[in-house]
């Protein structure tokens, strides 16, 4: 993703201690079996604040990430996304605390003054060399940008945007995804930086653009005036972007965050999140 300098559920842990942690050392290079784990209890856990889960995230905290400036509030896709992370884990809710971290502060090498970081970080090789990402929580969506009152700004379809100038960004995941999902009749208009389809939009010179949906919030709200999120739509091909928690290098946390996010996804909970507030009440219906 590229992000710009800016841009409820709790689930309830088994009483019973689960496997997740590495507790044995007696084969350095072989895998960590269930039998050599530690429970990922909440009592058990090394944290950076005994007895608190310490969140970080960047502040101002925009929406529809958070609502209100305010990650306590438990509104918006990531506060919510991180107390039902919290839930899963033995939190309570006045068991977790907010820490503010600049964006790129959270992913740099080094110790952490967070147990872990939500703020829409994507999960990159580069990234992962100098801490570590829990599994993804959320995989990144295409989005198609108009103007408002265009004849693409009240497009409910795929199938609607066959006819339509779309512009894309060069060597981004919006121009996979054009030509194999939205699939126009003729081939989207290739731009060398994001600022020039952002150009060519206002100008008249496309119709619409494509770009990540997180771009998409940051092109509406400070980029182009009276433009809106016609939809989103999940790309194909090439592996999808996602962000992850971030932790620091070697955390101890990593496997219980891991084990919470996978249950929150097989429960559906993730996905109600993020129907809650990324889909139609932030103003971007799945287009389909």
């Amino acid at each position: 993703m590229v992000r710009p300098s800016m841009l409820l559920a709790l689930g309830a842990l088994a009483t019973a201690a689960v496997a997740c942690a590495p507790a044995d050392n007696t084969a350095s290079t072989a895998a960590p079996t269930a039998a050599a784990s530690t429970a990922c209890t909440k009592d058990q856990l090394k944290l950076i604040n005994a007895g608190k889960l310490t969140i970080g995230t960047d502040k101002p905290a925009y929406e529809p990430w958070f609502k209100g400036d305010d990650p306590a509030n438990g509104q918006g896709f990531e506060s919510a996304v991180a107390y039902a992370v919290a839930g899963e884990m033995g939190f309570d809710r006045d068991e977790v605390q907010w820490s503010t971290i600049k964006f790129d502060t959270a992913f740099a090498p080094g110790a952490k003054k967070f147990d872990f970081d939500i703020n829409q970080v994507s999960i990159t090789p580069q990234r992962a060399g100098a801490v570590d990402f829990s599994k993804g929580y959320y995989t990144v969506k295409q989005a198609v940008v108009a103007l408002k009152g265009s004849k693409v700004a009240g497009a409910t379809t795929l199938d609607a945007l066959k006819d339509v100038k779309i512009g894309v960004q060069v060597g981004t995941t919006a121009f996979s995804a054009v030509q194999q999902v939205v699939r126009p009749s003729s081939l989207p208009k290739v731009y060398n930086e994001q600022i020039d389809a952002v150009n060519a939009l206002k100008n008249g010179q496309v119709d619409a653009l494509v770009v990540d949906l997180p771009t998409a919030f940051y092109v509406t709200a400070a980029q182009v005036d009276n433009s809106a999120i016609v939809g989103q739509f999940s790309a194909t091909g090439a592996e999808p972007e996602e962000f992850g928690l971030v932790m620091e290098k070697g955390s101890p946390l990593k496997s219980c965050v891991d084990k919470a996010i996978e249950a929150l996804k097989s429960k559906g909970e993730l996905a109600k999140i993020e129907q809650q507030w990324l889909g139609e009440a932030a103003g971007a219906p799945e287009l389909k």
